[in-house]
């Protein structure tokens, strides 16, 4: 059979309703053909329960008819004798009842009235009677008063007596006697109940004699009566017999069971329904019932209309099934009736009755027969009223009648089945169903975990339509899918406060598996699992119930899912729940693919709506009408009134996100989100219309929360809507407030440095002065503050989360910039205090500088004729040192932050968006020169012992002072090695003054010397050196290198690092040069020249004028006293490093010591050989004894800064791959040549350069040339037009982080190693007069191999740049 013929339309039908504001109403109950009053129902329903009640098992009950009587002799004449015991004793305490003995008392009297008490000798009712008597006395208050304060038992023993004696004495006649023992034998059970009080509140143990005396008094009562619970002696009678009768039926509606459930369930009173009863009981009689169902019987064997024929089945083997069911019902149901009204077996032929089976005789065979029909059909219950007694062989039984069988359809045969059964069981079910749901008193099942509790169908409603359905003849599959149809009315017209849950427990009702505890349930599992056996009808009703409960639960559904936005929606899970596990699972419903796409488009359509009503909601709760009263801050709420109520409906759907294929989040987002897009977008770009045209600024605080609000509700979008663009373009929108606040903390930098440096009194940060501090105490406050800031500031900008890579990395461009200015103004601001701490006058100088010219020039005389050389140790500040460990530590912190930044990726986002470089526009650039001042010659002597202390300032054309060097002290041939960086965005001249430092009076000018940069001549950023001739003597050498200044955050990160690390040199620079003073006084070549004399002392006159006399042999100095030569030096270094020990860090104090051990090396190479020139020295070479105690002294001091500790072995100084420097190794290669003839000295020069040639020969493919050749030292043709050196290890670029700045140090040490050149030997040769001519030679060669590498390169340059890299074409920023 098909089923879609079934089907009420489907749900197409409905959509149009859909769209309604209010809920759409649900369609009302299938109409019916034949129309039910509620009377017939009511009689119909009557006769059954009526029926049911004729047909029970009559009640039976044991008659005692009594023996003949003897003559009564009673034991004792009197109550009172029987008491004498407790009258001799009546003021004894052990004798009275203790306190709370009568409520006791009370309460087990009471429960033998009501039928509680246990013992069965109490339950008579005689006993009862003559009980309750004596309770009525009993609980006066007079009475009781009394009791409770003699508390003698022997007046509650005959309280008890008297009032037994009268209740028994009523209706006995003058000459019977049988009371009195009657009378005894209670007052023996009162006696007995007061033993049993005491007893069960542990009272007797405590009164013995009390006990004692109630045990004796009950013997002596029950001397004609020793069993209190015999049925021979119950009466009070010695002898009788017990027989078993029936009790004969009441006819009264208080005796009828069912009957009182239908008078319930239609409203009716016991008495209406009496009436009933009696006016039709001549009517419904067993009789008619039995005459029912042969006439059934007839019709079923006439395959007549009133019964189910095959017709109505799927299948010939389901109706063969239920008629070989429907025979044995039939037959067990008449001879029930025959059973329960034996007078019917006389009005059936014999013939026609049936016979016993004695096969079936045993009680297993009784139950194996009867479970067959039971279990197929499941038309009888436990509690059916059509229950035989005993097993019998029904297969004689016929269903002749004596009458004829009517085959009109239309009249009705029957007197207890109505004409047409279906319709009026469904609508006995409707009315029990409604009367049940309606009843108070009705308990509702127990909760599970499946099912929450709920009020059905009664037990005794379930028994009645149990009885009607079996009588009627309905088919269970009938009952139930009739059942279930009414459940669906009464949920699609809501009846009753109907709701899922009843209709869950309903299905749960009809699928559950039957048990011991809920065998009279009308419906099995069997019901639905064999659906093969269904009747048509029911199968095509039970389809339209499924649809029309699907239709209905649809609809509840889409208006549920129309409040899913609201603040407590109802709950979809109940709906969801039937749907899926009762009407979806279910096999015979017809599910239709376009209904439910059709579904799914009417939901969407009307989330769609609904989120798009909440967000006009919204917008008209947080955004106000006047535009000119517009805030990000409105935006703001709007967008967490937005985003809270995504994340609600996410997290609310999070398990189930879409209903019917219907994701409510998508609904939502794709629908306010887009909308609060545009709406910001709008609103924003307003706001800022209007703050630039009333010249106001937006606070950027707003900005940035706004922007943090906007991400994520774009996050939210980009989750939900994976495929589709955010409509606003938040960064390009709100970009103008982040570089606010860049140019804000820009025009704040050199504040906030000033304030950090001005509140720091640049001491190391220990609790207690006298303690050592740790290496992370060793810096003050300062560095820390400023620091804190730039974190602080980039970790605002870092903390949006920018969600464009372009721009962020031009932010953090932009912000590395400003934290470079920050460090050079703190870089300025501490070296500033650091050089006047280093520059202030000792108490000597102070004292000399008040004295007068004529003093002056006294005090030096007197220190000239006693050959004094004035070196005063400097005392050292620990702040001074404080401020070198804070740029150590700034450094640290810089290449930190450089980290965090990822500074490498933010360039390399900037350099994958920049256009081409033929795309590019001109911009004025920025360049900037690095000048290294590295040495002078041939200085004019300005003091009076011949000798400068010269040093070098810079300047520009303007008089500008750009730069200082330190003062080299006695000296002219200085060497200071000091950079400065000049930017420019043009030539500049700049102008190099030597000057002479002088104690007294003013500085006295050594020579000048200028240079034009011109950033054209630095077109392939190559450094070039120079040699300036003076305008009075001398020349001095300097090296300039150019780097574009690049908006570039590898550059800014690289000039901070440039700073900090020439700050931390030039300051360490000026540590070492308080010390090196003294270090040219202990190693100098008088010092050398006082040892070897060995005690000869003569002033400074006397040996000027006995300067050519022979000098007297002297003997070689001893170890001891070369190494006592320089007891004082390291006695000064002792003193100077236990201040740092206890000051610098570690990384500072290798850092100092590093660079006097470069000055102790200059020291020394300056006493074995001249300064490198091509013209000869007037130094004189040393002989070998001198030489041997200048490379003694070199070694006690590497074992002095090395520092090795004698017990560990472990090395606390200078690590000795920074001690075994290249220059340490050229001058230990000194003594290899140092004392070679002139000749052979050429000879290996010449040699070396010959290999050097070679060299720069075979490495032509290079970038560079060999560092040999990248420092001209000569001059002459090369230093005069500037050609470039081969080396670019200044740059900028490579000192953008320690990393880089630690591994260019080391390629240059390679490479310094890697290049051994003739510079010794040439400076050996100064001394040498007869080298002169060959100095020259050796010049010129150098300049032009200088010259052919320089030209070569720039060439190689141009061919790999396109031919035009040479001049113009410089980085653009």
């Amino acid at each position: 059979m098909s089923t879609s013929s079934t089907q009420s339309g489907g749900i197409n039908g409905r959509f149009n309703s859909l769209q309604s504001n209010g809920h759409a109403p649900r369609d009302g109950s299938h109409s019916r053909k034949r129309v039910i009053t509620h009377n017939d129902a009511y009689l119909y329903a009557l006769r059954v329960a009526y029926l049911t009640y004729l047909l029970q098992p009559r009640a039976r009950r044991m008659q005692h008819t009594p023996a003949p009587q003897p003559p009564i002799n009673r034991s004792s004449t009197s109550i009172n004798d029987l008491m004498k015991d407790f009258s001799l004793i009546r003021d004894s305490k052990s004798t009275r009842f203790p306190h709370g003995f009568m409520t006791e008392l009370e309460r087990r009297l009471t429960g033998v009235l009501m039928g509680r008490e246990k013992k069965p000798e109490y339950n008579d009712a005689t006993i009862k009677r003559t009980f309750a008597a004596f309770f009525n006395a009993f609980t006066e208050q007079s009475f009781k008063k009394r009791m409770e304060k003699d508390r003698r038992v022997e007046d509650l023993v005959l309280i008890f007596f008297s009032n037994a004696t009268k209740e028994l004495q009523k209706g006995k006649t003058a000459g019977d006697d049988a009371w009195k023992l009657m009378a005894d034998r209670h007052l023996a059970l009162f006696v007995r109940l007061i033993s049993l009080v005491l007893k069960d509140h542990d009272w007797a143990r405590d009164r013995p004699e009390l006990a004692g005396r109630l045990a004796t008094l009950e013997s002596k009562l029950l001397a004609h009566d020793q069993d209190l619970s015999s049925t021979t002696s119950r009466n009070g009678a010695s002898a009788g017999t017990s027989v078993e009768v029936v009790v004969p039926l009441s006819y009264e509606v208080k005796d009828m069971p069912l009957v009182q459930v239908v008078a319930r369930t239609f409203g009716l009173t016991n008495t209406q329904v009496q009436s009933d009863i009696n006016k039709h009981k001549p009517v419904w009689t067993e009789k008619a019932a039995l005459q029912d169902l042969k006439s059934y019987q007839t019709y079923l064997n006439l395959n007549s209309k009133k019964t189910l024929r095959s017709d109505d089945f799927h299948f010939d083997e389901a109706y063969d099934s239920w008629r070989k069911g429907e025979d044995n019902d039939l037959s067990q149901m008449m001879l029930a009736i025959i059973q329960s009204s034996p007078e019917l077996a006389r009005s059936t032929p014999g013939s026609s009755l049936p016979k016993f089976n004695r096969q079936l005789s045993s009680p297993d065979a009784v139950h194996a027969s009867y479970s067959q029909g039971p279990s197929k059909m499941s038309d009888f219950s436990e509690r059916s009223s059509y229950v035989i007694d005993q097993p019998v062989d029904m297969t004689t039984l016929s269903s002749g009648s004596q009458s004829p069988i009517s085959t009109n359809d239309d009249e009705n045969p029957f007197t207890f089945i109505p004409a047409d059964p279906r319709a009026f069981y469904r609508y006995i079910v409707a009315e029990a169903l409604t009367h049940d749901l309606n009843d108070k008193s009705l308990q509702p099942s127990e909760a599970s975990a499946d099912a929450p509790m709920v009020k059905l169908f009664s037990k005794q409603s379930i028994e009645l339509l149990n009885e009607i359905g079996l009588l009627w003849r309905i088919h269970p599959v009938s009952r139930m899918v009739l059942c279930f149809d009414v459940v669906r009315e009464k949920f699609i017209d809501q009846e009753n406060g109907f709701t899922l849950d009843i209709l869950d427990a309903f299905f749960n009702l009809i699928k559950e598996q039957p048990s011991e505890t809920k065998k009279n349930s009308p419906f099995t599992n069997s019901l639905l699992l064999e659906r093969t056996k269904w009747t048509v009808s029911d199968t095509a009703l039970y389809q339209q119930i499924l649809s029309s409960l699907h239709e209905a639960l649809m609809r509840d559904l889409y208006n549920i899912m129309q409040q899913c936005y609201e603040p407590k929606p109802p709950s979809i899970g109940p709906i969801m729940y039937v749907l899926e596990n009762h009407i979806y699972s279910d096999s015979s419903f017809p599910r239709s693919r376009e209904d439910m796409d059709a579904f799914s488009g009417a939901l969407h359509e009307g989330l769609t709506q609904k989120a798009h009503d909440m967000y006009r909601s919204y917008l008209e709760q947080h955004v106000p009408q006047d535009q000119h009263s517009w805030e990000f801050f409105h935006v703001i709420e709007l967008g967490k009134a937005v985003t809270a109520l995504a994340q609600k409906i996410q997290k609310r759907y999070k398990k189930n996100p879409e209903i019917m294929e219907v994701n409510p989040l998508t609904a939502l987002v794709e629908t306010i989100l887009p909308l609060y897009a545009e709406d910001a977008r709008d609103i924003v770009t307003r706001i800022l219309e209007l703050a630039q045209a009333s010249s106001e600024e937006v606070p950027i605080e707003d900005g940035f929360q706004l922007y943090g609000e906007l991400i994520d509700i774009r996050r939210v979008h980009s989750e939900v809507l994976p495929q589709v663009p955010f409509p606003f373009s938040i960064e390009g929108t709100l970009a103008e407030f982040v570089w606010r606040w860049i140019c804000m903390t820009e025009s704040s930098i050199n504040d906030w440095v000033d304030q950090a440096i001005k509140q720091d009194q640049f001491r190391v940060r220990t609790d207690n002065p006298q303690q050592i501090p740790s290496e992370e105490q060793r810096h003050s406050v300062s560095v820390m503050d400023i620091f804190t800031s730039f974190n602080q500031t980039i970790d605002r900008v870092v903390q949006l989360n920018w969600d464009n890579d372009l721009q962020y990395a031009k932010f953090m461009t932009a912000l590395a910039k400003i934290v470079g200015a920050g460090i050079a103004r703190y870089c300025d601001v501490v070296e500033q205090r650091f050089s006047k701490e280093m520059d202030r006058l000792s108490p000597e100088q102070e004292a000399a500088a008040s004295q007068t010219k004529q003093e002056k020039w006294l005090q030096l005389a007197k220190d000239t004729w006693n050959n004094k050389d004035k070196i005063e140790p400097f005392q050292f500040f620990p702040e001074s040192f404080v401020k070198l460990n804070n740029i150590d530590f700034a450094a640290q912190q810089l290449d930190k932050l450089e980290h965090e930044v990822n500074v490498d990726a933010c360039a390399a986002v900037i350099q994958s968006h920049a256009p081409p470089v033929t795309q590019r526009q001109k911009k004025t650039n920025n360049y900037v020169f690095t000048i290294k001042i590295v040495e002078a010659e041939d200085l004019k002597a300005c003091d009076m012992n011949g000798s400068s202390d010269p040093y070098v300032v810079l300047g520009d054309e303007y008089q500008k002072r750009l730069a200082k060097t330190r003062i080299v002290y006695r000296n002219l041939n200085p060497r200071w090695d000091e950079s400065v960086d000049i930017s420019t965005q043009g030539p500049l001249n700049i102008i190099a003054t030597v000057w002479d430092w002088d104690a007294m009076g003013d500085h006295d000018c050594v020579g000048r010397a200028s240079l034009k940069l011109d950033p054209s001549h630095f077109g392939d950023f190559m450094p070039r050196e120079y040699w300036l001739d003076l305008d009075s003597q001398g020349r001095i050498l300097l090296r300039v290198s150019m780097e574009g200044e690049r908006d570039d955050i590898q550059f800014y990160f690289g000039k901070a690092f440039r700073t900090l690390k020439r700050t931390e040199r030039d300051m360490t620079r000026i540590i070492t040069d308080k010390l090196s003073a003294y270090i040219h006084h202990c190693l100098s070549r008088r010092t050398l020249r006082n040892l070897t004399s060995k005690g000869i002392t003569m002033s400074t006159v006397s040996n000027y004028f006995n300067r050519n006399r022979p000098q007297q042999t002297t003997q070689a100095p001893t170890e001891a006293e070369i190494a006592n030569a320089l007891k004082p030096l390291f006695a000064y270094f002792d003193d100077n490093f236990a201040i740092m020990n206890q000051t610098l860090t570690s990384t500072a104090m290798v850092m100092v010591m590093t660079r006097l051990w470069k000055e102790v090396l200059v020291t020394v190479e300056g006493l074995l050989v001249p300064p490198l020139s091509d013209k000869p020295s007037l130094q004189r070479p040393l002989n070998q004894q001198e030489l041997d105690i200048v490379f003694k002294w070199l070694q006690y001091l590497f074992d002095f800064f090395h520092a090795v500790d004698d017990e560990t072995g472990e090395a606390n100084g200078v690590p000795l791959g920074v001690l075994r420097s290249p220059k340490y190794f050229d001058i230990t290669t000194l003594n290899f040549f140092y004392f070679e003839s002139t000749d052979a000295l050429i000879r290996t020069s010449e040699r070396m350069a010959s290999a050097t040639a070679a060299r720069q020969q075979s490495q032509r493919n290079r970038l560079s040339a060999p560092a040999s050749l990248a420092a001209p030292a000569f001059g002459g043709a090369a230093g005069l037009v500037g050609l470039p050196s081969t080396r670019r290890s200044k740059s900028i670029m490579l000192s953008r982080n320690l990393g880089t700045m630690k591994k260019a140090k080391e390629e240059k040490w390679k490479e310094a190693q890697a290049d051994p050149n003739d510079d010794m030997i040439l400076r050996i040769l100064r001394m040498r007069p007869e080298a002169e001519r060959y100095l020259k030679d050796r010049s010129r060669q150098k300049d032009r191999l200088a010259a052919a590498a320089a030209a070569e390169m720039i060439v190689r340059q141009s061919l790999m740049a396109g031919g035009g890299r040479m001049m113009g074409n410089l980085p653009r920023r």
